[in-house]
């Protein structure tokens, strides 16, 4: 049983293809005992190859989408609502032989990210030509204002929001993927000034909705934990385990004693890689970022994860659920929250 739960919870997370340890001043060290990700190398792991080149397009077999081997197709940067007309005239030119190029959605985008990579934060050994180390549109709009869409920014992984009338690059996708990467949640479609649209020919991620679908019931709450039947991870329901901001050496240390506490339970706990921390995001909430049925207590606007930024090692990934947004924190200060994740030990 504990094996199986395993093996399904890496088919709705990627690896973060983070594989070196970092202390607090960005050193490199090992990784044994220290709880950080590459410790663990949590989530589905990347196929040896990763990509394979047909032509113009590129096939990623670690979540079965076919990319432009292109990054900069379209030349020079758009506002969001051109990234879609271009896209569409690729698919009137039958770019590459087909006609279903999309603009991806936030999950799908942030699939291509590697955290132990930078300008560009892409896999080591990647295929594409014309990169650019700027921000680069997803289809999904950001629910916290949605006159914002979700865009990566390929120099460092960042992942935040752009106003739809600012000009972005765009990457093309094909395809629905093998099931690794889940649906983000987003079930509406905006206009570039935030309104409500009908989603039918937007090609929005809203009306699209492509990904693995949440099970429903998502969650079921096993007395002070909470198992999320989407990723087979489990949390614990009251999302504050320090009460109070930490800095990022204690928050892994923090988890390593409440863990030792627990040494009897079935669990296995400890601080979240980014990819873990970030499956909890619903594209469709803010305030929190989280699913409306999320049974959680003590939620928090930002939490650290275990997952250090090779742009600047000093500093670790962050995920701010307030809004959804994958940014970074100074690891030396006090300024984020602890958020403990487990799985079945082995």
């Amino acid at each position: 049983m504990a094996d199986e739960l395993y093996r399904q919870a890496m088919r709705h997370i990627l690896h973060t293809g983070q594989t070196h340890c970092y202390d607090v001043t960005g050193r490199e060290i090992d990784c044994q005992g220290n709880g950080q990700d590459a410790e663990f190398l949590r989530g589905a792991p990347w196929p040896l190859p990763r990509f394979e080149v047909q032509g113009t397009i590129v096939v990623d077999h670690a979540t079965g989408l076919s990319w432009t081997i292109d990054a900069n197709i379209g030349g020079f940067p758009c506002t969001w609502l051109e990234a879609f007309a271009q896209i569409a005239e690729l698919n009137q030119q039958q770019h590459g032989g087909y006609s279903d190029w999309r603009l991806p959605n936030r999950n799908e985008l942030r699939s291509l990210v590697s955290y132990q990579a930078k300008n560009p934060a892409l896999p080591a050994g990647h295929p594409f030509v014309n990169f650019f180390l700027g921000w680069y549109w997803s289809s999904t709009s950001a629910a916290i204002n949605p006159v914002y869409a979700w865009a990566v920014h390929l120099e460092g992984a960042r992942m935040f929001y752009g106003r739809k009338d600012q000009e972005y690059l765009f990457w093309p996708v094909r395809g629905t993927g093998n099931g690794l990467l889940p649906a983000t949640g987003q079930r509406q479609c905006f206009a570039t000034d935030g309104r409500i649209i009908e989603c039918a020919a937007t090609e929005q991620d809203g009306g699209l909705q492509l990904g693995s679908p949440w099970p429903d019931p998502r969650f079921t709450v096993m007395d002070d934990v909470v198992h999320d039947h989407l990723t087979n991870l489990f949390w614990l329901k009251h999302a504050d385990l320090t009460s109070a901001p930490v800095d990022w050496q204690l928050a892994l240390e923090s988890i390593a004693h409440w863990e030792a506490k627990r040494e009897r339970d079935t669990i296995y706990w400890r601080l979240p890689t980014i990819n873990e921390l970030a499956s909890l995001v619903d594209c469709d909430a803010c305030l929190p970022a989280l699913p409306e049925e999320h049974p959680f207590t003590g939620v928090q606007a930002s939490y650290w994860t275990s997952t250090t930024s090779f742009f600047g090692t000093d500093w670790a990934w962050v995920l701010y659920l307030d809004k959804g947004a994958c940014g970074v924190g100074h690891k030396p200060g006090n300024t984020f929250h602890v958020w403990p994740v487990g799985w079945f030990r082995r």
